[in-house]
């Protein structure tokens, strides 16, 4: 809760009692490796606030004549949030899932929890908006990657942006992230080294 309670505090003006006040709103949870925390259909009831360990986002694509196949469209690690922000704010089931890659240690606030600071609070406001805004960001960011970078290049931006569990992400979830094959990733893999 350390991490969390640094972020509160880093906020001007907040006073130490009011960011605990905050940060006991948050529950602790560790979620095994390969945990569904969402399933799709379901809506998404909490933020999390990742102390420890790597989160992945994705859909199940179905095709009539292929097997079903896991398409993965974000990883979000350790010092961030993240959510099934539309399906939270909308109250809507999520159209996919969201799953640990590793032992995944998190800080959760329900979606009612939230609303009340939201009333009784300008951080509560201040905190859900620079929430929402970097997963604004962040989605935004993997779009442009997508149209304007080649594999090579998303891979090598992935690799930058989680050094520390690159390896611990099963190689076929990354070559999904960046839109290529297993097969394709691991030549790409072979060139850089």
């Amino acid at each position: 809760m350390e991490k969390l309670l640094n972020i509160y505090n880093s906020i001007e003006g907040l006073s130490k009692e009011e960011a605990l006040y905050h940060v006991n709103k948050f529950e602790r949870m560790v979620f095994p490796k390969k945990t569904l925390i969402l399933n799709e259909g379901t809506v998404e009831d909490y933020l999390y606030f990742i102390d420890k360990g790597i989160i992945r986002f994705f859909v199940n694509k179905v095709h009539p004549t292929e097997p079903p196949k896991e398409i993965t469209f974000s990883f979000i690690a350790e010092n961030a949030f993240c959510s099934a922000y539309d399906s939270f704010i909308t109250r809507t089931p999520s159209a996919y899932n969201v799953k640990t890659v590793q032992e995944t240690v998190v800080y959760r606030i329900h979606y009612d929890d939230i609303q009340e600071l939201y009333k009784r609070s300008k951080v509560g406001n201040y905190l859900g908006r620079i929430s929402a805004e970097n997963l604004y960001v962040r989605k935004t960011q993997r779009e442009i990657s997508l149209l304007m970078h080649s594999a090579e290049e998303r891979y090598l931006n992935l690799v930058k942006a989680y050094p520390k569990f690159i390896q611990e992400i099963p190689l076929k979830h990354i070559a999904s992230y960046i839109g290529i094959t297993p097969q394709a990733l691991s030549r790409i893999r072979k060139q850089l080294l």
